[in-house]
């Protein structure tokens, strides 16, 4: 019996982490923004108003999960969505919440934002 229950937990556990890398909202809304494409973490500070160090906690998670990575441009670090799968899942829980599946947009602007993408 043990050893089915180890085998289940492996068939399993791709999945599981999946869901616990999306378990978190900042971690939804970081993916939210990263929907248009490749942004850096200055800009996500200011759509979202959190910290730096706080908004890089989560993008770990999201890149130990494989959903993105990340990119050195002197001293912006610029992240995008490895795997644009992840928006099927997204779209498919904001269905079932009842949610829009863009919301970011909603929230704040990215006019603060120093990033060389945004003051072009």
């Amino acid at each position: 019996m043990i050893a089915a229950k180890d085998q289940t937990a492996d068939v399993y556990q791709p999945q599981a982490d999946i869901c616990r890398a999306l378990n978190h909202p900042v971690r939804l809304a970081i993916l939210d923004i990263l929907r248009d494409g490749e942004q850096c973490v200055c800009h996500m500070e200011a759509m979202l108003g959190l910290r730096q160090a706080y908004i890089s906690q989560h993008l770990m998670v999201l890149r130990d999960a494989g959903l993105v990575e990340d990119r050195r441009d002197g001293w912006n670090v610029f992240y995008r969505v490895t795997r644009r799968e992840v928006y099927k899942v997204t779209d498919a829980m904001s269905t079932l919440t009842g949610q829009p599946a863009r919301q970011i947009a909603h929230v704040r602007s990215a006019a603060d934002c120093p990033c060389p993408k945004c003051n072009i």
